[in-house]
């Protein structure tokens, strides 16, 4: 990258550090933030690649409550800016909770050029890379993971948490919407970890009896109930070795939810009727459609077994959410379908792509899938209809194609929002839309927007 593009921004309140690190960093284009506020004034305009920022910020320069929150906002503004905190000496508690934030590294001070200089570089590569990877995305959008359609960058962006968590052994629990492809994520993080040549056990608690789970998920001794014939190992342990997938983990009663923790903590079951512990090493991974917030206040969930099984928690998006995947899901699945039923290749006419688009899918993929399968079947021509898909016509034709149809929307949306934020204020609508003022002043003349 040339220097004019490598933008730097320091975050220090320290006029004299200020100078030392724009002059060991002069080969990038340094652009200096004293405070919160000009950070974020700087990022919405100029969106650099890298920051370094001291976590000690005004108004509280002995603290680091300002400079975290500056980079909760960094992250939520610009998610692919590496962020290098410059913490005090020894302050090891607050790099890591930095880094539990997003920041890419974090420094010590004192501050040595030399060794700041080469995590800077090192954090412009690794940007650059990832840049890279994103564009490789765009022309090759059908997402790398087995048995997962995605193009939009919803679901792009699990699908790159999915890559990173795999090959570690973290519980990881998969929240999402019914339908929206729990379980097939859970069989992606198995099959790209190192336990992909073990078993992959999956149970789901909602569709056994709350009676026979127990012996199902712990296994039982002969004898320990009437019709125990045997001794039988559970689905836990049967998994020994490797991954784990309990699906609607919400439906566990309190007693079971009781006994998974202590599981989760010594990796350890004892069946049904047994008093010898089995050790067990398994990867876990967890999934649940409803809100686990709302039942731990309401005392249905354990807070305590949330915490073992949330490690790492990956959030699904519903169909609804995940702009241009519906059409694109919609046609992997009719090729797919046809090949199932020996069926020459259809397509789909134009009002089945507009009511796919416009339509809302509350069942999500799983409803998508029943409705393409059923007009498969049913059609009796070479193109599916929204008739077939039993499918309203979308009104409009959903979003349009045109590149500055879409822009001018997206732009007019963008300042309508910003101008309500701020009760209409100019100036600060520009600061916030990373706009001047006359350029503001421009665009809500072009697009005919009152702002007086």
């Amino acid at each position: 990258m040339a220097k004019d593009s490598k933008k730097l921004l320091v975050v220090e309140d320290d006029p004299g550090l200020q100078s030392q690190l724009k002059w060991s960093l002069d080969s990038y284009e340094v652009l200096i933030a004293g405070d919160q506020e000009a950070a974020l004034k700087i990022l919405r305009r100029c969106e650099p690649s890298v920051v370094t920022l001291d976590l000690g910020l005004p108004p509280d320069p002995g603290g680091v409550r300002e400079g975290l929150a500056l980079l909760e906002q960094i992250m939520a503004l610009v998610p692919t800016t590496k962020v290098i905190v410059i913490t005090g000496n020894d302050d090891q508690e607050n790099s890591v909770k930095a880094i539990g934030l997003g920041a890419y590294d974090f420094y010590h001070k004192p501050i040595d050029p030399n060794t700041l200089s080469l995590t800077v570089e090192r954090a412009f590569r690794l940007f650059e890379l990832e840049e890279q990877n994103r564009q490789l995305s765009c022309n090759h959008p059908l997402s790398p993971l087995e048995g997962v359609i995605a193009a939009s960058p919803e679901m792009l962006k699990v699908c790159r948490t999915i890559e990173k968590v795999a090959p570690t052994d973290v519980t990881t629990l998969l929240l999402g919407e019914s339908g929206t492809g729990k379980e097939v994520l859970a069989k992606a993080l198995h099959h790209l970890s190192n336990r992909k040549d073990k078993r992959f056990v999956a149970v789901n608690c909602a569709a056994i009896p709350e009676n026979l789970l127990e012996s199902e998920l712990f296994g039982y001794e002969k004898g320990a109930f009437t019709g125990a014939a045997k001794q039988t190992p559970g689905k836990i342990e049967y998994a020994d070795g490797g991954t784990f997938f309990l699906d609607e983990i919400g439906d566990l009663s309190m007693p079971l939810q009781a006994k998974l923790l202590r599981f989760l903590q010594e990796r350890v079951v004892e069946r049904v009727g047994g008093r010898k512990p089995i050790p067990v090493d398994i990867r876990v991974i967890g999934a649940t459609h409803q809100r686990i917030g709302e039942m731990i206040k309401e005392g249905t969930f354990r807070e305590d077994l949330y915490y073992r099984l949330s490690e790492i928690i990956v959030q699904i998006p519903p169909v609804r959410d995940r702009m241009g995947d519906r059409i694109v899901l919609a046609k992997a699945l009719l090729d797919r379908f046809c090949e199932q039923h020996n069926q020459s290749l259809k397509s789909f006419a134009q009002s089945a792509v507009d009511a796919i688009e416009s339509y809302r899918w509350p069942g999500n993929v799983r409803e998508m899938e029943n409705r393409i399968k059923r007009a498969l079947i049913m059609s009796e021509s070479n193109q599916i209809t929204a008739e077939d898909l039993e499918l309203e016509e979308g009104e409009g034709g959903g979003e349009p194609f045109n590149l500055k149809a879409v822009r001018d929307q997206a732009e007019k949306t963008a300042i309508r929002r910003a101008l309500s934020y701020t009760n209409g204020n100019i100036s600060k609508a520009a600061e916030l839309l990373g706009l001047t003022r006359p350029t503001l002043y421009s665009l809500l003349k072009k697009f005919g927007l009152k702002y007086e």
